[in-house]
């Protein structure tokens, strides 16, 4: 495998050579990441060029729908669906509030549907809802020491009613990466659906999402250098049973049936800015001709290899230290580079302060993982410092976050 070039990535975002945020080390990517210059040159063409209704005759009208067009295509290609599968909606939460509507009218009253606790609220709550509505709803619960999820425990929740379970590829507090593929092998034999909340991974390489082997795929294109959007992917077979949740006369359009909102024509077009960015990364590491799955595997496994590198170094530097709390496991090979910290001696508040001042952009709060960081017994008040990268980080950074985080607790 080739070894990252961090100068060459760099280069792909515009906020590397901006002047006011020379010097500041960013550990905020959790809450989203940087923009690379691909969707930023998209999103102004799109405004300048062709910001008119699109899929008219006309010239720019045209230009607009096939630059739409181009993010379903490009964005599948690199998730291993079909281009019917992808869909982009205003945001996750949004998205995961209109499956619930489809997926409502599919189940009788007593059916029953297993959520974790160790989701970020936008695959949370909007499953939970639906006891109001007469569905069991049944808790995964994860371990309230490591906040690990376990298999045997699925097992035990799993019946001949259950319609769907609801869990993380990785939790935005607890970060560790749970074996997707064994999760939907579980649910499918209970004859249930598999969905997977992708957010909190997807910015470490985006996942070959047939090889997970899930119903429905959910990420959002923010934190994955891209414009704000929310990104699902669904089985067309399963979305041929789901009822129409757009107008009705659209209920045979693929892409309006599950995403009523009128879409952001720019933003969709600006996704396949992430494609592109994907398409040079590819070209500058490899010489090897190949389609996009495979790209998409390879820089995967690349990005996944040198953050590991780094998160090693993080975590060998947190966990020597008895001053803090590390939530969720200290081993860097079973999780994401997403780590939230509980100092012991100092406040969070007081921490966050002085890594601010140490020019580090950090997170603090309970980043929506409030079911998660409750079961792990964590007030909810104060919540976590949260330190979070992606390939675009360098050593250097995390040698500042170390030094920062040293003077920050002392």
């Amino acid at each position: 495998m080739p070894k990252l070039d961090t100068t060459f990535i760099r280069s792909q975002f515009p906020a590397f050579a901006e002047p006011s945020l020379q010097g500041w080390a960013f550990f905020e990517n959790a809450g989203g990441s940087y923009t690379c210059q691909h969707v930023i040159q998209r999103l102004n063409d799109f405004y300048t060029k062709t910001k008119v209704q699109p899929y008219y005759p006309y010239p720019a009208s045209q230009a607009a729908g096939a630059a739409m067009d181009e993010a379903y295509v490009r964005l599948a290609g690199y998730l291993n669906v079909g281009e019917d599968e992808v869909h982009i909606g205003p945001s996750t939460s949004q998205n995961t509030y209109v499956l619930a509507h489809a997926f409502r009218a599919m189940w009788a009253e007593g059916d029953e549907i297993i959520v974790s606790t160790q989701d970020h609220e936008a695959n949370a709550g909007v499953w939970r809802r639906m006891a109001d509505t007469g569905i069991v709803v049944k808790e995964w619960q994860l371990d309230p020491e490591t906040g690990h999820l376990n298999l045997t425990d699925l097992d035990a929740l799993l019946s001949d009613k259950t319609r769907m379970v609801a869990f993380p590829h990785a939790s935005n507090v607890v970060a560790e990466v749970n074996p997707v593929a064994a999760i939907a092998a579980k649910a499918h034999a209970a004859g249930a659906i598999a969905v997977c909340d992708g957010v909190s991974y997807a910015p470490h390489g985006l996942p070959d999402v047939a090889a997970l082997g899930v119903d429905v795929y959910l990420f959002s294109t923010y934190k994955t250098w891209g414009p704000h959007q929310g990104l699902m992917t669904v089985k067309r077979e399963l979305l041929d049973r789901m009822v129409n949740q757009a107008h009705y006369f659209n209920a045979t359009v693929i892409r309006k049936k599950i995403t009523p909102a009128g879409p952001d024509h720019a933003q969709i077009g600006a996704v396949a800015g992430i494609a592109e960015y994907l398409d040079a990364v590819y070209a500058h590491h490899f010489n090897e001709e190949v389609d996009d799955a495979e790209k998409g595997r390879r820089l995967h496994d690349m990005f996944q290899a040198y953050e590991k590198g780094l998160l090693v170094n993080l975590l060998g530097w947190l966990g020597a230290r008895d001053d803090l709390k590390i939530i969720g496991t200290a081993d860097p090979e079973l999780r994401a580079p997403t780590v939230s910290i509980l100092p012991l001696h100092k406040s969070n508040v007081a921490v966050h302060q002085a890594l601010t001042d140490h020019k580090i952009m950090a997170g603090i709060g309970h980043f929506y993982g409030v079911r998660p960081l409750s079961g792990m017994g964590v007030d909810l008040e104060t919540g976590v410092i949260r330190l979070s990268f992606v390939h675009y980080t360098t050593s250097q950074e995390i040698d500042q976050l170390i030094e920062g985080l040293d003077h920050a607790l002392a």
